[in-house]
């Protein structure tokens, strides 16, 4: 280990169900044995690059300033989309597939400067033939050789406009008058709670307090899915077990969740820009 050199930090779909992590890992270790590696998580949602958006946005900025972020979900792999090394505006890098998942960290945090992988010399020769594995022979490899020293920034290849980076939409909270909307943005999925992109900052402006009742409505498209007052409250234990509960989140934005119980099961609730929550007073 060399505390000199960044942190790699990886996230996949691939699971551990066969050997994609490994073989990543081990093409890392090959260009440099120092580097140190760690996962983020490899249970992304098969092909879900909204869900591999938020997992940078919800984890980055606990890591220390220069960490590399390797992230890979990729549906469009081998096709013409560009892999690229995005630098954000507080001082990370992320590797990935500008399909999308960048999205919440370019919105929210910001990407100061991205750049197209040079195919030609951060590629793993040895599996040149191949096109359907680029998290070992193309992000991997890159983001190893970029941590080591191997190559600057610079020496990834061409940089290209931050503007034309791929986004998904997003969807902003808004406050009109006393009700505050938003989406649910992401679930945890051992759990089963939302979490909203609503900040804690807006219930605090609307004078909503732990322990008031609110009227919660969710819907998925043009569809109510969901009705009914739900306690505010600081954390799960303030209801019965199987009771909703709205709270704020580790990322201080606005969650709900069933006291050890699943809210997207028993609901049948999801997330997205098309799951969309308002809350006002009881």
């Amino acid at each position: 280990m060399d505390v000199n050199k960044p942190i790699l930090v990886f996230q996949t779909d691939f699971t551990y169900k066969e050997g994609a992590v490994s073989s990543m890992y081990g093409v890392v270790k090959t260009v440099d044995r120092s580097l140190e590696i760690f996962d983020g998580t490899h249970e992304i949602p098969q092909y879900d690059t909204w869900s591999a958006s938020y997992r940078l946005y919800q984890t980055m900025r606990f890591w220390p300033k220069g960490t590399i972020f390797v992230s890979v979900v990729d549906p469009g792999v081998g096709t013409p989309r560009k892999a690229c090394v995005a630098r954000t505006a507080d001082g990370y890098f992320i590797v990935s597939p500008d399909n999308g998942s960048l999205t919440h960290i370019a919105t929210h945090v910001g990407i100061t400067e991205v750049r197209q992988i040079d195919e030609r010399t951060n590629r793993l020769v040895s599996t040149t033939g191949t096109s359907v594995f680029h998290g070992r022979d193309l992000f991997g490899y890159c983001a190893a050789r970029l941590a080591s020293g191997i190559i600057s920034y610079e020496q990834v290849g061409p940089t290209y406009p931050v503007g034309e980076i791929v986004r998904h939409p997003m969807c902003e909270p808004v406050v009109e008058g006393s009700l505050v909307k938003g989406i649910f943005e992401i679930h945890d999925p051992n759990f089963g709670n939302l979490w909203s992109n609503i900040p804690r900052e807006l219930f605090e402006e609307l004078g909503f307090r732990f322990g008031d009742q609110l009227h919660v409505t969710v819907s998925h498209g043009d569809s109510l899915v969901f009705e009914q007052d739900v306690l505010y409250h600081m954390a799960f234990g303030y209801v019965g077990k199987g009771q909703p509960i709205i709270y704020v989140n580790e990322l201080m934005h606005i969650a709900m969740a069933l006291c050890m119980d699943n809210l997207c099961v028993k609901h049948q609730l999801g997330f997205g820009s098309d799951w969309k929550v308002a809350f006002r007073r009881a």
